[in-house]
């Protein structure tokens, strides 16, 4: 069982930064495939990006890609998502989220996910 807890979230204004991190425990961490997700209220849950269990494979969503990148580091467990030039449109909970797998897409195709991070971008 693996269990996944986001930080980073908050307050930024239009154009601003966040990074987001997320910190896995309870499994072999270089085994999974990592995700993250959003979801403003009202929505449906999106992919926003996902990372090989190697990082050396990254994929974005067309929204995304430019602004935003993934990263991991097998050795503290760790993936993070660097937001820039964010949005008030991209205000959502984000999640992070384990796969067995390849990392897909999907959000049926992980296995795991934390809690998720409020970030909220204002206009």
């Amino acid at each position: 069982q693996v269990q996944l807890v986001e930080s980073g979230g908050g307050l930024v204004q239009a154009g601003g930064s966040l990074r987001l991190s997320c910190v896995a425990s309870g499994g072999t961490f270089s085994r999974y495939a990592m995700g993250w997700f959003r979801q403003a209220p009202g929505k449906e849950r999106e992919f926003v990006a996902a990372i090989s269990w190697s990082g050396r494979m990254t994929h974005y969503a067309d929204s995304v890609k430019g602004r935003f990148t993934i990263s991991r580091d097998n050795a503290k467990n760790m993936v993070d998502l660097q937001m820039n030039s964010l949005k008030p449109e991209e205000s959502a909970v984000y999640y992070c989220a384990a796969d067995r797998g390849q990392g897909g897409t999907a959000a049926d195709d992980y296995d795991y996910w934390g809690q998720g991070t409020q970030v909220t971008v204002s206009s």
